[in-house]
C-alpha cells in the first residue's frame, strides 16, 4: 500500500512515518503537560492558601503588635476594649493535644504491637477493619456523643457544673488520634526485618523481651513519625473541641487542672469567623489565629514526614549516611537521655506540680527496677495482658460510641424521616433535603479531585524519577494532607465565597470538599500504580507501544482497584466533615433542594451540629440525623475495605 502511494505520488513512505512519529512525539508531550500540570495543582493549592490567609491577616497588626498578638493573655475581639491576644488560644491547644496523647500514646503503640506482633490472621481480619471504622466515624458525631455522654459522665463524677472541659476534649481527640498512631506504628513494626526477630529467639529471649528490646527499637523512628501524625490529627480538629470544650478563652488556673474549661485555636475559627464583620480588625485577627494554626500543623506534619523519608531512604538503601545529630546520639545517647528527663522533669515541677515530678521520679524508678526482679516469663504474661487489655479498651470505646447511635437512633428512623423535610426548626419532619445535599457535595467534590489527583498521581510515579521538582510537589501535597480542615473552609470564605463572589453556595462548597479529599486521591493512586510490576510496563515499551498507551492499557487496570478505594475513602472523608462547609455551602434549614450550583444546601453534618448545639427539644432527631450520618459514611468505608479485600485475594503478579 505504501509502495503503491509512493509510486502514484512520488512522496517518500519514510516521510509519512515521519509523520506519525512527530503527532505521537507531540501527543505524549501534550498528555505529559496536562498531568505535570495537574501534579502542580497541589503545589500551587497550598501556596496560594498561605498567600491569601497572610494577605487577610497582615491588617491585624495595624491594631496590635505581633507580641500582644502571639503573647497577650486576653482574647476578647468584641469587648469595649478590644483584645486579640491569641496566648490563652494556642496554651489551650498545647493542653487539649497534650492530654489527647497521654491518652492516645500508650493505647496506640500497644495496639500497634498487638495487631503485628501477637495477633493471628483472623484476629487481624477484625482488628483491622474496626480500627479503620474508627478512623471513619465522622468528627461532629464524636462531639454529638461527648456532649451527651461525656461531659455528663464528667459532671457527674467530678462534681464540677458543667463537664465541657479540657479533659472531654482530650479523652474525645485521643480517641479520634488513635486510628492514625495506630496504623502508622504498624506499618513501622511490621517493616522492622524478620532476621531480628529470629536472632533474638535463638539467643534464648522471650518473645516480649524480643517485642520489646530489640522490635520496638528498631521501630522507634516510625513510632515516633506516628505520634507526631497523631498530635497534627489532635491539633487540627475542630467540630469535637468546639462541641465540649467549654470555649472559654481562659488558661487554666493552676495550669494542670483538667476540669476547666477552655478554647482551641481551631474552635475561636468555627465560632467566630460567621459573625464577624468583614475587613474589621476582628476579621483580620481571626485570619491571623487560621496562619498561627497553620503553621503549627505544617511544622509538626512536615516533622513526620522527614522522619518516615529518612526511615524508607534507610530501608531502600538509598539514604544519606548518619548526620551529626545521629553521630552525637550514637556517641552521647544516656547523657542525652538523661538530660531530657531532666528538664522535663523540672518543666512539670515548676509549671504543674512538685508533686508530679515526685510521681514521675517514683514511676521511673519502679520501671528501672522491677522488670529485674521479675521472671522473665512472668513479665511477658503481664506484659501480654495489658497489651490485650488496650485494644480491648480501643474497641469497647468504638462499641460504645456505635451502640449509644444505633440504640437511641433507631426509634426515630422512618419513611417520613428519611423522605421530608425538616419542620419547626428540625425538631419535627425529616432530614431528606440534608441527605441530597450531603450527597450533591460529595459528588460536585469527586469529580473535581479525581481526574486531578489521578492526574498528579500518574505523572509523579510514571513520568518522573525522583528529583527536586517531585520532591517539592511531593511536599505540596504532604503539607495540604496536614491543612486542618477548618483552614480549608476559612480559605473557601474567603477566596471563593467573597473575592469570587461565589457566595454560600453548592459550587463553592464542592470546590472546598475537593481542595480537602484531593492529597486522598493522590496517595492512594501513587500506591496503586506502585504495586504494579516495573516488568510489565518494560513488556509493553519493548513490544513498541507508546508510553501512554503502556499507562493506559497496562498500568492503569490493574490499579484501577487501588484508584476505586482512594475514591470511596475520598467520599467518606468528605460525606462526614462539616467545618469545610459550614462557611461555604450550607444552611441549617431548607424545605427545597437547590435548583442550581448557586444555592446554598442542607448538609448532615451541619445539621447535627445545630440540632445539638442549639435547637433544644430535638434530641429524638438529633440521634436519627447522627445515626444516619454514620450508617452514610460506614458503608462507605466497608465498601472501600470490602474492594480492597477483594482485589488483595485476587490479584497475583
Amino acid at each position: 500500500m505504501m509502495e503503491q502511494e509512493q509510486q502514484t505520488t512520488g512522496t517518500p513512505a519514510v516521510s509519512a512515518e515521519l509523520t506519525s512519529g512527530q503527532r505521537a512525539y507531540w501527543k505524549e508531550r501534550i498528555i505529559r503537560s496536562v498531568w505535570f500540570a495537574t501534579a502542580a495543582f497541589g503545589v500551587l493549592t497550598v501556596f496560594f492558601i498561605l498567600a491569601f490567609l497572610v494577605k487577610d491577616a497582615l491588617g491585624i497588626f495595624a491594631t496590635a503588635t505581633p507580641w500582644e498578638f502571639l503573647f497577650g493573655a486576653t482574647w476578647n475581639p468584641t469587648g469595649t476594649v478590644p483584645a486579640y491576644g491569641t496566648l490563652p488560644l494556642w496554651v489551650g491547644t498545647i493542653l487539649v493535644t497534650i492530654g489527647a496523647m497521654v491518652i492516645a500514646a500508650p493505647l496506640g503503640v500497644a495496639c500497634a504491637i498487638v495487631i503485628a506482633e501477637l495477633a493471628s490472621p483472623r484476629m487481624k481480619a477484625i482488628f483491622k477493619p474496626a480500627i479503620e471504622l474508627l478512623a471513619g466515624i465522622p468528627s461532629v458525631v464524636y462531639g454529638f456523643f461527648g456532649l451527651i455522654v461525656l461531659t455528663d459522665v464528667i459532671r457527674v463524677n467530678f462534681s464540677v457544673p458543667t463537664g465541657e472541659t479540657w479533659l472531654a476534649g482530650s479523652i474525645l481527640l485521643g480517641i479520634m488520634a488513635l486510628p492514625t498512631i495506630i496504623s502508622v506504628s504498624e506499618d513501622a513494626i511490621s517493616a522492622v526485618p524478620k532476621e531480628y526477630r529470629e536472632g533474638s529467639l535463638a539467643l534464648g529471649t522471650t518473645r516480649w523481651q524480643t517485642i520489646s528490646q530489640v522490635v520496638v527499637p528498631s521501630a522507634l523512628s516510625g513510632i515516633t513519625a506516628a505520634l507526631i501524625l497523631g498530635i497534627g490529627r489532635a491539633v487540627g480538629e475542630t467540630m469535637a473541641v468546639l462541641m465540649v470544650t467549654g470555649n472559654a478563652p481562659l488558661i487554666p488556673d493552676p495550669l494542670y487542672n483538667v476540669l476547666s474549661p477552655i478554647r482551641t485555636l481551631t474552635g475561636t475559627l468555627g465560632i467566630e469567623v460567621g459573625e464577624t464583620a468583614i475587613g474589621s480588625a476582628h476579621y483580620h485577627a481571626l485570619f491571623g489565629v487560621a496562619l498561627l494554626l497553620l503553621l503549627i500543623t505544617l511544622i509538626v506534619n512536615l516533622s513526620a514526614t522527614r522522619i518516615l523519608s529518612h526511615i524508607r531512604a534507610r530501608q531502600t538503601g538509598t539514604g544519606r549516611e548518619s548526620g551529626m545529630i545521629a553521630a552525637l546520639f550514637a556517641r552521647y545517647g544516656r547523657e542525652i537521655r538523661i538530660l531530657v528527663a531532666a528538664l522535663i522533669l523540672c518543666v512539670v515541677a515548676v509549671f504543674v506540680s512538685p508533686l508530679a515530678a515526685g510521681a514521675f521520679v517514683l514511676a521511673g524508678a519502679l520501671w528501672w527496677y522491677l522488670p529485674s526482679r521479675i521472671q522473665p516469663r512472668h513479665q511477658q504474661h503481664v506484659a501480654f495482658v495489658l497489651l490485650y487489655a488496650a485494644i480491648g479498651v480501643v474497641l469497647a470505646a468504638l462499641g460504645i460510641i456505635l451502640g449509644y447511635i444505633v440504640i437511641n437512633g433507631l426509634p426515630a428512623i422512618s419513611w417520613e424521616f428519611l423522605t421530608t423535610a425538616p419542620r419547626a426548626l428540625g425538631r419535627e419532619g425529616g432530614i431528606f433535603p440534608a441527605i441530597v445535599g450531603t450527597l450533591y457535595l460529595v459528588a460536585g467534590a469527586i469529580v473535581i479531585a479525581l481526574p486531578i489527583g489521578v492526574g498528579a498521581a500518574i505523572y509523579l510515579i510514571e513520568y518522573t524519577r525522583e528529583n527536586v521538582i517531585t520532591r517539592i510537589i511531593r511536599s505540596g501535597v504532604d503539607l495540604l494532607n496536614g491543612t486542618p480542615s477548618i483552614v480549608f473552609g476559612l480559605f473557601g470564605f474567603s477566596f471563593l465565597v467573597l473575592y469570587l463572589n461565589l457566595g454560600i453556595s453548592l459550587v463553592a462548597g464542592q470546590i472546598t470538599l475537593a481542595l480537602m479529599v484531593l492529597p486522598t486521591v493522590i496517595r492512594t493512586t501513587e500506591e496503586a500504580l506502585r504495586s504494579v510490576p516495573a516488568s510489565l510496563r518494560e513488556g509493553s515499551l519493548a513490544l513498541g507501544a507508546t508510553q501512554w498507551q503502556t499507562i493506559s492499557r497496562v498500568v492503569l487496570p490493574p490499579a484501577m482497584p487501588g484508584i476505586i478505594t482512594g475514591a470511596i475513602l475520598s467520599i467518606g472523608r468528605a460525606a462526614g466533615e462539616t467545618a469545610p462547609v459550614m462557611f461555604t455551602a450550607v444552611v441549617f434549614s431548607s424545605r427545597f433542594l437547590p435548583s442550581s450550583l448557586s444555592d446554598p444546601v442542607m448538609a448532615l453534618p451541619y445539621h447535627l451540629y445545630i440540632l445539638a448545639t442549639n435547637v433544644p427539644g430535638a434530641e429524638a432527631n438529633q440521634y436519627g440525623t447522627a445515626l444516619v450520618l454514620v450508617a452514610l459514611v460506614a458503608v462507605i468505608y466497608l465498601g472501600a475495605i470490602a474492594v480492597r479485600t477483594h482485589y488483595q485475594k485476587s490479584i497475583r503478579w
